[in-house]
């Protein structure tokens, strides 16, 4: 929802990471890649109920996917990187409330359940407005430069962002939360599709 304005906040230190590894020949695919495999140990973590740990896995993985962007802005944007970032972002979104599901089953699976449910939802929408959008030419950079048409809402990478961090510092309440923020994430996916509908003609 405020992506767009958190960009000048961003971005700054973004680029001062991303010269960091240009010097060192480190490329944003290498990036991509160890933030999405980090990323992905939320999974045991939460599993062996270690939320802080698990927050922090959260933090590495999201600050290394603001990072590799701006790594390909300084050297070169590929097509191949554009659709690393997406998949494994959708991956990695998915892999938090598989966590959750796997610390207390009886407590989080529903939820967790609904969650990913919700993240389909608002994903799917969100990537077939941007393959039309592709098709017909449009583009945006009001997020910043992207690979695809980046079609804003209501919960964004922000949103989720501290939605991840307020469940890893209060796991007790994931239940709860997740069914909040699984019920905006749908709110995002029917305004899309209403955009989507407008739009396409």
């Amino acid at each position: 929802m405020i992506d767009a304005q958190l960009r000048q906040f961003v971005d700054p230190p973004a680029d001062r990471l991303a010269s960091w590894f240009v010097a060192r020949g480190i490329n944003a695919d290498q990036v991509t890649l160890v933030g999405f495999f980090v990323g992905m140990l939320v999974v045991p973590a939460l599993w062996l109920g270690w939320p802080l740990l698990a927050l922090v896995l959260v933090l590495v993985n999201r600050v290394a996917d603001g990072v590799d962007g701006a790594i390909a802005r300084r050297t070169e944007t590929t097509d191949r990187g554009g659709f690393l970032d997406i998949c494994l972002d959708f991956f990695f979104y998915s892999a938090v409330p598989l966590g959750f599901a796997l610390m207390d089953p009886s407590r989080n699976a529903l939820a967790a359940c609904f969650l990913i449910f919700s993240f389909v939802g608002s994903g799917t929408s969100f990537l077939a407005f941007a393959i039309l959008a592709e098709k017909r030419g449009e583009s945006t950079d009001i997020r910043g430069h992207k690979s695809f048409y980046y079609l804003g809402g209501l919960t964004e990478g922000f949103e989720t962002i501290l939605f991840f961090v307020l469940i890893c510092l209060l796991p007790d309440g994931f239940w709860w939360m997740a069914l909040i923020f699984g019920l905006m994430a749908w709110i995002t996916a029917v305004t899309r599709l209403i955009a989507g509908w407008q739009l396409f003609r």
